[in-house]
């Protein structure tokens, strides 16, 4: 078996592609051996949740498609990378703004922490961006 493994899926910028993303996820990584149930999974659906959803409002129809970008690196890291081709990158708000939503990279950052992992944004050479989460990963990689 190969010690990474890549998976990748490109949704249209709209909001029904946010559950397709999750769905999508889901599927891969249990098929790399995270059971469905376990809170690990959870965690992951969320952040996908969050990252594609923040590619379908907050780039404004600006970027037409959003892709999904999944690599295994065998029993040590699991990274997940929304891109979108937007310009401009995820904004920190401050703690005192009180809104109904623009929360989603607070919601990232600490679940990504929380997990012992990382969050790094990266420029695409259309201008766009990537937002990569690296998470640990302890489970037995299977075929």
């Amino acid at each position: 078996m190969a010690d990474k493994q890549e998976a990748s899926v490109t949704l249209p910028s709209d909001p029904a592609s946010v559950s397709a993303a999750r769905r999508y996820v889901t599927s891969v990584v249990s098929g790399w051996g995270l059971p469905v149930e376990a809170e690990a999974a959870d965690t992951v659906r969320l952040i996908v949740s969050e990252l594609a959803t923040n590619a379908v409002q907050h780039t404004f129809g600006q970027s037409p498609t959003f892709t999904v970008d999944l690599r295994l690196d065998r029993d040590e890291q699991l990274s997940i990378g929304v891109t979108d081709s937007y310009p401009r990158w995820p904004q920190r708000l401050p703690a005192a703004v009180r809104q109904d939503n623009g929360r989603g990279m607070v919601i990232i950052r600490s679940l990504t922490a929380e997990c012992g992992g990382r969050l790094s944004i990266t420029p695409t050479a259309d201008g766009g961006k990537t937002v990569w989460i690296a998470l640990p990963w302890s489970v037995p990689v299977q075929n």
